[in-house]
């Protein structure tokens, strides 16, 4: 797939999902959460007046990071239309000022923010592009807290898929060392990283895979793939059996990276 068409398929996943995405992102806010904690070990040195949400979604994350900065301006920027419609139609108008934007291209003017907060956005974006446009938007000094999410993500679906056939079914995501050499080549500092995996959980996984397609996550990836029929359905839940927990539960991986870089 072209980078043209994955940022399209990108877009128009998350747009589609944007009115079930709430109902289905318990391990989103659990995130969400996360990173709130982890920014606040790492916190900026001057009181932040201008910040950004890059890649709000539905809007969990704003009171969050407005807590840890709260004289500051918030911006709420999405790549997604649907997600910004559902974000404004919860809060009063113009708050946040929302952006409809690219993280690979920022429409935001350059040393203009204090704090970037990013939560589970930058895992369908170039590490290059996405981290050089945070460099640039962001003041000297200033602070990105970033959640993103590494190659053992669904480990266990990708290898459930792997006995049906041989199509990319679980997109290979890039791991904590590309995204700190990254940061270090556009200017930033790491001052934190970390690197634990959550867990989505359900009875079974038709109810699994129902959550990754409400939040959109489903329909991105290399390219075209078979569909799966009822025999490739059974295998795939045998397969996926191996993985349930002793409390009777079927487990999803999410390899959670975090990071704070500060702006040289």
């Amino acid at each position: 797939m072209t980078r043209r068409l994955h940022k399209q398929a990108v877009r128009d996943a998350f747009d589609r999902a944007a009115t079930s995405y709430d109902s289905a992102a318990a391990i989103q806010r659990e995130i969400c959460h996360r990173l709130a904690g982890f920014a606040a070990a790492a916190p900026c040195a001057d009181t932040p007046r201008h910040v950004l949400d890059a890649g709000c979604g539905t809007g969990y994350g704003l009171d969050l990071l407005a807590s840890l900065c709260p004289e500051a301006q918030v911006l709420a920027l999405d790549f997604a239309p649907g997600m910004l419609r559902r974000l404004a139609a919860s809060r009063p108008e113009g708050d946040p000022a929302l952006i409809c934007g690219d993280l690979e291209s920022l429409p935001i003017a350059c040393e203009s923010l204090d704090v970037v907060w990013s939560s589970l956005a930058l895992q369908w974006c170039d590490p290059a592009l996405s981290l050089a446009e945070i460099a640039r938007v962001l003041r000297p000094g200033g602070v990105a807290w970033l959640a993103t999410l590494g190659p053992a993500t669904l480990w266990e679906l990708r290898e459930a898929f792997a006995v049906v056939d041989d199509a990319e079914h679980v997109i290979r995501f890039h791991p904590l060392d590309r995204w700190r050499e990254q940061a270090a080549d556009v200017g930033f500092d790491v001052i934190a990283a970390d690197a634990p995996h959550v867990h989505a959980l359900a009875s079974d996984l038709r109810h699994l895979l129902h959550d990754i397609k409400a939040i959109g996550a489903h329909s991105v990836g290399s390219g075209p793939r078979p569909a799966l029929t009822r025999a490739g359905w059974r295998r795939l839940e045998a397969c996926y059996e191996a993985h349930r927990r002793a409390d009777g539960l079927l487990p999803a991986t999410y390899d959670l990276i975090l990071l704070a870089l500060r702006k040289r």
